[in-house]
């Protein structure tokens, strides 16, 4: 979108992002949707990201000029959002549902637990840990949810094609009609039996592509007390997308 300078709107534009001026300054990434029909402000409850869809043919004064108008609610939105958390030594993390401390340990190279820590290399500049433990998160999250999968699906008949493993913002895990289904490694963080319900809940949809009264009746086949670990995921699902695993975390880039 190119670059503008400040209007009457006290917003300066940069590519596809708005910045809004005050205390503190928010970024809204812009956004042109041939779908939109008219503008659409969101924030993510899960990471305080600020989006504004326009329409394609709308012009960016009007934009901007109702990013202004939207100002008070918008900053009070933000103020809901639940705090970052950062991966750094000293700092705690959820893993298999195990509040743990994140420890320095001194000649070591690679991340290991213990009862109480999950013990990490030292990192001097405090720029690679939190995607050290991003991977090791994901390989321990691979590492359950393989057998899990494998499981359910050989209760139902049914063959999986391939898994794949992301960090998903929308959604825990999905299904594809020919067989591949996807999970949020973040599912590592949670309780065993969380993950294990969100395997059963991908692979019942290789029976029933939908959620059917049909399909919740296999999933309950698969896991008879499901709803317990579907409430906890609906509770606490935001804590897990909580931790920030850039470099930095968010406030304090710039």
């Amino acid at each position: 979108m190119g670059q503008s300078a400040r209007k009457g709107t006290g917003i300066l534009v940069r590519d596809d992002t708005a910045l809004l001026a005050g205390q503190p300054e928010i970024a809204v990434g812009l956004r042109r949707s041939a779908q939109a029909r008219r503008l659409n402000l969101r924030v993510s409850g899960l990471d305080g990201r600020v989006t504004l869809t326009m329409p394609r043919s709308l012009p960016l004064a009007e934009a901007l000029a109702f990013l202004r108008e939207k100002e008070s609610w918008l900053r009070a939105a933000i103020t809901r959002v639940p705090e970052q958390r950062s991966i750094r030594p000293g700092h705690d993390i959820l893993l298999r549902g195990r509040l743990l401390r994140l420890t320095e340990s001194p000649g070591t190279r690679r991340i290991t637990e213990s009862a109480e820590a999950l013990l990490v290399p030292p990192d001097p500049d405090g720029l690679r840990t939190a995607t050290r433990v991003a991977a090791y998160l994901r390989t321990a999250a691979q590492a359950d949810l393989l057998p899990a999968v494998d499981h359910y699906a050989s209760v139902l008949g049914h063959s999986v094609r391939a898994i794949s493993l992301r960090d998903t913002r929308s959604r825990w895990g999905s299904c594809t009609a020919d067989g591949r289904l996807m999970f949020s490694w973040r599912l590592i963080m949670a309780p065993p039996d969380v993950l294990r319900y969100v395997a059963a809940h991908e692979v019942a949809h290789l029976r029933h592509m939908d959620h059917s009264r049909a399909f919740w009746g296999c999933v309950r086949g698969l896991m008879p007390d499901y709803a317990t670990h579907r409430d906890w995921l609906r509770a606490h699902g935001a804590t897990l997308h909580g931790y920030c695993f850039s470099a930095r975390p968010a406030a304090e880039n710039g």
